[in-house]
């Protein structure tokens, strides 16, 4: 039996990096298959199951919109000596602060089409799981609230039982090259890309994939 979902999410703003641009960040057209992944797990994740985004829905038009951030400019090192002994570990903005400039998508919404596979646990109750989603996504409720790209974008959501039309119903295939499909923290993190393709304001994610 099939336990497919589908989830309405939208906000003001997302980042989706493309990983091609070190300094400047720049958006991706679109949310990202592993991007809509995040949101479902942030919303209901166990050990037992693996999302699998089937289809991304864009229902509004693809606008930017440049905006600048203050970041910190370095990382903390994983070779700090106050964390190699467990103390907690400060970093003070006013002395790494740096203005950067992104390049954002603005009034995002979009409609996630998924549905999940057992992994190797004794929990083999499918329809618990797909009922447990269904009403935690009904109540708002979540382990985190999920962002689109970054923390300071946070997502709304809402369940899904219909699919209103979308700004590129009608239109034909949209090219919109290649993106990140996920990545493969089984295999030392290695990320996987596709072509995406836009037909009719729909994003098929299970197209073929280029490493």
């Amino acid at each position: 039996m099939s336990y497919g979902i589908k989830l309405r999410v939208w906000g003001d703003y997302a980042l989706f990096t493309r990983p091609e641009m070190k300094v400047e960040r720049v958006s991706y057209d679109v949310i990202t298959p592993s991007a809509a992944r995040g949101i479902l797990e942030a919303i209901y994740w166990k050990p037992a199951i693996r999302w699998i985004i089937d289809r991304i829905h864009v229902l509004k038009p693809i606008r930017f919109e440049n905006i600048r951030r203050n970041e910190l400019a370095n990382r903390v090192s994983v070779k700090n000596k106050d964390m190699e002994e467990g103390n907690p570990v400060c970093r003070f903005i006013e002395d790494d602060r740096q203005q950067r400039a992104s390049l954002v998508l603005r009034d995002v919404e979009y409609v996630i089409e998924a549905h999940f596979e057992l992994t190797d646990t004794d929990d083999k109750n499918e329809g618990k799981h797909s009922e447990m989603f269904k009403q935690r996504a009904l109540r708002g409720q979540c382990f985190h609230r999920p962002y689109f790209g970054c923390r300071e974008f946070p997502v709304n959501f809402e369940w899904c039982e219909s699919i209103k039309r979308s700004h590129f119903a009608g239109q034909n295939k949209r090219d919109l090259g290649y993106m990140l499909h996920d990545i493969d923290f089984a295999d030392n993190m290695k990320p996987h890309f596709f072509r995406a393709l836009m037909q009719n304001g729909v994003i098929d994610c299970h197209q073929e994939e280029v490493s």
